[in-house]
């Protein structure tokens, strides 16, 4: 298995697309681009920002073997390889290993109630037939299943090519619990904070990073906070923390993936729209978004 250090601000990376909703493989090359000359200390395909929940799986992989190239090495690719099946999910993580994928992110299933048993069953199921370092991830949100702390500890304890999770419940006590209940380990686990308010207490609290949505449109802001925590600099850190809550206000208007989307679009990169139907924001929204995006910009915010 890979020894990779899940550390810093890994960018959910959005998936552009043209105005017929394919795959825009050009300007995806220019946002890991981006993304990286910004200091975002991972790229991961497939996240919530990067509709994996609705792209084929033949997408998948053509994306995810553009991006480990386009990559090349600068910075650790995380692959959501997470489907509903356990079958399927061993398929899609099985594929992700091949193509070269770093680490894998591989989400709750979703629609159908699990128990915690179930939850950890497919984890281990799962991590029997890859090398790659897991990491697992919870937004019961989205998801309907919750990944409870005391799941996560056992996983982490009973299975080695489980390494790290990232919670993004919103919810301060579980993130918490995540990180407590896995420090004493005898290897090295890492707790990241996915919902991108939380990435500065989670790192005073003993976590590493944040996976973080907002980073497609601020990635040096994000990163900042990650870094300036490492230098001792808490001022700093927690000022850069506090900056990205206007733009995050703007998610009360609609979707955050279409949020995030549409600001990167206003930035002035031809991402395209998220893929229908989830990729409305109203007139008053995209006011809205304008203005912070200005309000942002003669802040130096980037």
């Amino acid at each position: 298995m890979k020894n990779i250090k899940l550390e810093g601000i890994i960018s959910p990376i959005l998936t552009p697309m043209k105005q017929d909703e394919s795959v825009n493989l050009e300007e995806l090359g220019n946002q890991i681009d981006r993304q990286i000359d910004g200091g975002v200390h991972g790229i991961f395909p497939f996240g919530t920002n990067g509709e994996g929940y609705i792209l084929s799986e033949a997408e998948k992989v053509e994306v995810l073997e553009y991006t480990i190239d386009k990559v090349k090495g600068r910075v650790p690719v995380y692959a959501g390889s997470g489907l509903i099946s356990t079958k399927d999910t061993v398929r899609m993580s099985v594929k992700a290993q091949e193509l070269g994928a770093d680490i894998l992110s591989i989400i709750t299933p979703s629609f159908a109630l699990a128990s915690q048993k179930e939850l950890y069953d497919h984890f281990v199921e799962v991590a029997k037939h890859v090398d790659v370092p897991i990491v697992l991830y919870n937004i019961p949100a989205r998801t309907g299943n919750k990944l409870l702390p005391e799941t996560v500890a056992k996983l982490a304890k009973d299975v080695d090519v489980i390494v790290g999770a990232k919670d993004s419940s919103g919810d301060w006590d579980n993130l918490q619990a995540y990180i407590h209940l896995t420090r004493e380990l005898e290897k090295d686990f890492y707790v990241l904070s996915g919902n991108d308010s939380l990435i500065l207490p989670c790192l005073k609290e003993g976590g590493t990073g944040g996976i973080a949505g907002c980073s497609n449109v601020y990635p040096q802001v994000l990163s900042s906070i990650y870094n300036l925590f490492k230098q001792g600099k808490l001022e700093e850190a927690q000022m850069a923390q506090d900056s990205i809550a206007s733009f995050r206000s703007v998610f009360q208007y609609g979707n955050p993936n279409t949020v995030v989307k549409k600001a990167v679009s206003l930035l002035g990169y031809p991402v395209g729209d998220c893929r229908r139907p989830f990729n409305y924001l109203s007139d008053e929204g995209v006011a809205a978004l304008e203005k912070v995006l200005s309000e942002n910009k003669e802040k130096g915010m980037n």
